[in-house]
Parts: C-alpha cells; sequence; structure tokens
C-alpha cells in the first residue's frame, strides 16, 4: 500500500460523499461518517497496524511521531494541497494506531446559513463579556464560534487572537488583525498563551476549549476586564455549564470565580445537530442570556433555577432546547422519536408535541 496515495483516495470518497469524519482503524476497513451515520468502505482492503502507522506517518513530522509514542495520543492538524483541511487525533487501541479525522470546512459560513437562531450575531457585535458554546463532541461547536469570529472580522477592526488545539478554521483579516495560535506549535499550553494574550492589546479573544482552572479563570477575567471572550466547554446545557466552570476550582476558590462568572458572562449557547428526515442534519439549541436575574442566581448559587429562567425568556431572546425540537417536528425537519433522543427533558417535550 501506497500510504500517501491511500489516504487521499479515502479523503476523496469522504468528501464526494459529503462526510464529515474518516477514521482509521487496524483491523478495520476505513470508514466515514455520513449525515450521522458510519459508512465502512467495505470495497477498500481491511487496514493493517503497520498500515494505520504508515497512514498517519504521512501526516505528521517525525518529531510528532516520537511525541506520539511516547505520549500514546496526540491531537493535529492536517492540510491537503487542495486546501482541505482536518481536525485529528491520533491514538493506540490494542497496541495499534488508531486516527478520527474530521473535515473542516473550507468556507466559513454564516449564522443564517448553519440554521442557528439570528440573536447569536448580537453576541459577536459586544465590546466585552464571556459567551460558551457548549454540547457534546461532533455537535458543530467550532463552526457556530467561526461564523461568530468572521462577522466580527467582517465589520469591525479589531485585534483578534485564537488560541486552539490543533488551529481548525483559517480566518483570512478583512477589517480585523487576526492571530491565531497553536498549542504546541506557538505556545507551549492554553495557560502560557492566556497569560502573553493579556500583554498583546487584544479586543477579541478565542479559546478552543476550556481546559482546566488555570484557562478558566484566565478567561474569565479577561472578559471583566474588557474584552470579548469566546469558547467552548462539553457540556449539555446552561446549569451544567455554570457548575462544570466553579466546581473546576478548590473549595476555596469558588465563590470568587461564581462572583466573577455572575459579573462577566454574556451568554451560553448550547447545541445539537439532529439527523433530518430528508438527509443531512439540521441544528436545535438552547440559549440563555445572561441577564440580572441569572447573575443573581448565579451568585446566590440557585443554578438549578436557570433552566426555569431560559424557559420563561423568550421575551428576551433566550431559546428553550425543547421547544427549538418540538418546533423542528412540527415542520417536518426531524422525527419525534429524535427530538425524544436528543431532549434533556421528555416529560416537558411530550406537552409540546
Amino acid at each position: 500500500m501506497d500510504p500517501d496515495r491511500s489516504l487521499k483516495k479515502f479523503i476523496n470518497i469522504l468528501i464526494n460523499e459529503g462526510g464529515s469524519d474518516l477514521h482509521l482503524t487496524a483491523e478495520s476497513h476505513p470508514t466515514i461518517r455520513v449525515a450521522g451515520s458510519l459508512i465502512s468502505l467495505t470495497k477498500e482492503p481491511i487496514l493493517t497496524g503497520k498500515e494505520t502507522m504508515a497512514l498517519l506517518g504521512t501526516m505528521i513530522t517525525k518529531d510528532e511521531q516520537e511525541a506520539f509514542i511516547e505520549q500514546k495520543e496526540i491531537d493535529f492538524s492536517y492540510q491537503l494541497e487542495d486546501g482541505n483541511r482536518f481536525r485529528c487525533n491520533a491514538f493506540f487501541q490494542r497496541g495499534a494506531v488508531g486516527v478520527a479525522m474530521r473535515l473542516i470546512p473550507r468556507e466559513i459560513r454564516t449564522v443564517s446559513e448553519l440554521g442557528l437562531p439570528p440573536i447569536l450575531e448580537s453576541f459577536a457585535r459586544r465590546t466585552q463579556g464571556f459567551f460558551l458554546v457548549v454540547g457534546p463532541v461532533g455537535q458543530g461547536k467550532t463552526t457556530t464560534l467561526a461564523s461568530l469570529i468572521e462577522l466580527i472580522n467582517q465589520e469591525r477592526a479589531e485585534h483578534i487572537v485564537t488560541i486552539e488545539d490543533p488551529i481548525e478554521y483559517i480566518f483570512e483579516p478583512k477589517r480585523s488583525l487576526i492571530d491565531q495560535r497553536e498549542v504546541k506549535i506557538d505556545t507551549k499550553n492554553f495557560a502560557s498563551a492566556l497569560q502573553g494574550a493579556f500583554r498583546q492589546d487584544i479586543d477579541v479573544l478565542l479559546i478552543g476549549e476550556m481546559r482546566g482552572p488555570e484557562t478558566m479563570a484566565a478567561a474569565v477575567t479577561a472578559a471583566e476586564t474588557g474584552h470579548l471572550v469566546f469558547s467552548t466547554l462539553h457540556t449539555n446545557n446552561a446549569p451544567q455549564t455554570v457548575n462544570r466552570i466553579i466546581d473546576s476550582f478548590p473549595g476555596d476558590q469558588q465563590n470568587q470565580i461564581r462572583l466573577q462568572l455572575a459579573s462577566s458572562l454574556a451568554g451560553i449557547f448550547s447545541q445539537r445537530l439532529i439527523p433530518r428526515i430528508g438527509g443531512g442534519v439540521v441544528p436545535a439549541y438552547e440559549l440563555l442570556v445572561a441577564n440580572k436575574a441569572v447573575a443573581n442566581l448565579i451568585r446566590e448559587k440557585r443554578t438549578h433555577e436557570l433552566g426555569t429562567v431560559i424557559e420563561t425568556g423568550a421575551q428576551e431572546g433566550m431559546i428553550d432546547m425543547n421547544r427549538s425540537l418540538a418546533e423542528l417536528v412540527a415542520r417536518g425537519e426531524i422525527s419525534a422519536d429524535s427530538a425524544y433522543q436528543y431532549s434533556l427533558n421528555p416529560q416537558v417535550l411530550d406537552r409540546l408535541l
């Protein structure tokens, strides 16, 4: 097997089929994900451990290969000559190499093109605050944030710094100055990059993922001190997100971070990509807009009540996940079964369908 030629063949199949992910695993056929479903490329030979290692070797440097052998896993980005880019993770399984590759769309789509609510654009037009996009892996969080950063880039002159592991979307400066920093290549880690950001005259900061209390503390402080900060977390909804941030800190620091978060939070957007009846996926979402009531609930340790605030806050632009799912069912875009599968409170959804 010619690893370079084979990899390009698998990638071409993925792109031609409109897929989102490519999986290369020893003792399995190459596998792609299309519209949320995995499809095994059974016309291609089953890969051996030696072949998956060779395929990985075409995508990373020798130094990265050494780091991978030592650490047993590695995150990296991979770009082809035609400009197609992938966010990748390589790992060991049963002693052999596996690689998961997520295709990054070449064009940064707008909020409208992504099927997301127009109110999201208002968060990009703020001058400070902390805005989080949350949800499980593979639900489009990075794509949503890219659309907001691109909106800022098009509308006003700001210094935007992104800290990512790895860099995904490549932004072309329009009205804004954009510096994109990749962890392990342009900076040692998220924490050191965030410390440096305070000395880089930034206006807007994008943190690819909140990792650990150091990153969270720096992000909240940046939002408090006049910056607009965007980031992601692998949480399900607004209450869980606030609790995850606060609980990441030792007990004696939780009061301080709770007060900081209450004063700096702009909003929390939770999204899911639901299989569409006609093919493809469609987003369902929930939005918490941080008003005075939300700030008070966070300060008073009553985060369990945030869900009620969202359900009753439609006039302020808040969006409830169950209502979003019910509307998709009513429009015939998703099935009721899919709605129940993705609902965090099926009993409430029952009353809306």
